[in-house]
């Protein structure tokens, strides 16, 4: 990996959390228990381009990045948001 303009603070690493939930309630002695996750997802590689002082590929490459980020977002949202479309071949 090519060092660039924010290395010094930037740890270019991704973190997945997950976390998962159970509650168990009991009501005229019956018992339900539910379960739930959450996930938390931090993909490095979406940079500020001035911050960085990226030129020629470097730019290009960290460009292609962010605009593969974005996109992955936009999926993301669409999923949770229960769309009808998800635009899972929306990146050019």
């Amino acid at each position: 990996t090519a060092c660039n303009g924010v290395n010094e603070t930037s740890s270019r690493s991704h973190l997945v959390v997950r976390a998962r939930i159970t509650t168990t309630a009991t009501l005229d002695a019956r018992t339900t228990t539910t379960t739930g996750h959450l996930n938390l997802i931090d993909l490095a590689g979406s940079e500020r381009l001035k911050a960085t002082c990226a030129a020629g590929d470097r730019r290009r490459e960290a460009q292609h990045i962010n605009r593969s980020l974005s996109a992955l977002g936009d999926v993301m949202a669409a999923l949770g948001n229960g769309s009808r479309h998800v635009p899972y071949r929306n990146w050019k």
